[in-house]
């Protein structure tokens, strides 16, 4: 069994990435291997809904989604990390599961029956909207959810540590993802 963590801050180093870590660790803890990828510094563009990837599984565009795209793939489980930016998702993230989950949808929804959900870190405001959207993604291409909300707050690097609430709440959330996997792998 393997967690996935995709970090969809253009910041490497920041605080979605230090939530990210405390959660894979959680999983890691519980003896399933765990990998994370970060964002920061890849091109990835929007969407041009071409449809070329129906029936194919193969974005046209030229840059650094099809790896990411490919891992996720062979996950058992995909966390995708989300800090909140102008009252919603940044727009990285955004770019990134838009065409991932086309790319999914138009070849018979790929990441049907994976184990997953979205971890948001904010400063103060819009988290449940920016959690609403993310975990609306996940619905839409037919994970299953843990219960727990992997939600924190968090401004200057680092923050998120001192959010004690937060980190509870990524601990609850990765409890939660390795008890799906392993009910649904036994």
């Amino acid at each position: 069994m393997k967690a996935l963590g995709i970090v969809g801050s253009p910041r490497k180093g920041g605080n979605t990435e230090m939530y990210m870590a405390h959660t894979l660790k959680v999983i890691a803890d519980e003896g399933i291997e765990t990998e994370m990828v970060s964002l920061a510094g890849k091109d990835i563009r929007p969407c041009t809904a071409c449809m070329a990837c129906r029936g194919n599984e193969k974005c046209i565009i030229d840059d650094a989604l099809m790896p990411v795209y490919q891992k996720m793939k062979e996950a058992d489980a995909i966390i995708i990390g989300c800090p909140v930016y102008f009252q919603g998702p940044s727009g990285l993230i955004r770019c990134f599961v838009e065409r991932a989950g086309y790319i999914s949808l138009q070849n018979g929804r790929t990441f049907t029956g994976k184990v997953g959900g979205p971890l948001v870190v904010t400063r103060r405001s819009a988290m449940s909207l920016a959690f609403a959207q993310m975990l609306l993604w996940f619905c839409g291409q037919r994970f299953f959810i843990p219960g727990a909300m992997g939600t924190a707050f968090g401004r200057d690097k680092g923050d998120v540590l001192k959010d004690e609430e937060g980190m509870n709440n990524a601990k609850d959330f990765g409890k939660g993802v390795a008890f799906l996997l392993k009910k649904l792998k036994a």
